[in-house]
């Protein structure tokens, strides 16, 4: 209320009462942003000439929920913002305009949310300001995928799985669940990581010398953590955690 907008706060967007309460407002157009419910097409249809959504990802790609995190986990170069039309589906409605951007090879979840959010502002600016231009474009719902809201165990790490792999679900799960897998000491959450091609006959999730060090055996190539938390203790550098840590060349971890 601080900006004299009044704020309204349904507790379920289906009750018959909240279209005709939109409409009241005579909007001509509202902008939906991180909603996390389906909309019902009486409460889109409200303002005179409907809803639009800004979703992070260049849709028909990552639908739903967390497309910033399985992009990153899927091993994506690139995402973007799509501004579209909304209908009573999961972001299937027509598109209006497309901003691509490159993913950094490090970038986190929580990174490149931060870059998209800033990307979605702009892009929602040129959209209200060209919508009387733009010719809303159907989606190809035959090329789409799915990003469903991540769960806790989906950070859990598959040793057996390739070096690249897991370390795009640490990118991907970070901030939220974290990748995490089990130590002699507890469970530990791998913040960072990087991989190395190479083949290695030891078992995944197999501790091995490097460097003085200690990296991890997978099913294809090497990883190396970069940043990690130990259970109930902050996050720090993995030769940092090295030193403390009862882990030696030849030891196993585990899933958590």
């Amino acid at each position: 209320m601080a900006a004299g907008m009044p704020v309204l706060q349904p507790p379920r967007l289906r009750d018959a009462s909240w279209p005709e309460r939109l409409a009241a407002y005579g909007a001509d157009l509202a902008v939906v942003v991180a909603f996390g419910q389906i909309l019902p097409k009486a409460v889109l249809d409200a303002p005179t000439r409907g809803s639009i959504n800004i979703h992070a990802s260049l849709l028909p790609k990552y639908r739903g929920a967390a497309p910033i995190q399985w992009a990153l986990i899927r091993g994506e170069t690139e995402t973007g913002i799509t501004t579209f039309q909304m209908d009573p589906g999961m972001d299937t409605g027509d598109v209006l305009l497309m901003r691509a951007t490159a993913i950094g090879p490090e970038e986190t979840a929580g990174e490149l949310s931060e870059r998209l959010a800033r990307l979605g502002a702009e892009t929602i600016v040129e959209t209200l300001a060209r919508l009387d231009s733009l010719t809303p474009a159907p989606q190809d719902h035959a090329a789409a995928t799915t990003a469903p809201r991540l769960k806790k165990n989906d950070g859990t790490i598959d040793w057996a799985k390739p070096a690249v792999e897991i370390v795009n679900l640490v990118r991907g799960c970070n901030p939220w669940p974290g990748a995490t897998v089990s130590t002699p000491s507890g469970a530990l959450t791998i913040w960072r990581a990087r991989s190395r091609d190479g083949r290695t006959r030891a078992t995944p999730g197999t501790l091995l010398g490097d460097d003085g060090g200690l990296a991890i055996a997978t099913g294809a190539g090497v990883l190396h953590p970069v940043e990690v938390q130990p259970e109930n203790r902050r996050a720090m550098a993995w030769a940092d955690y090295l030193r403390g840590a009862r882990l030696s060349e030849g030891g196993r971890l585990a899933p958590s």
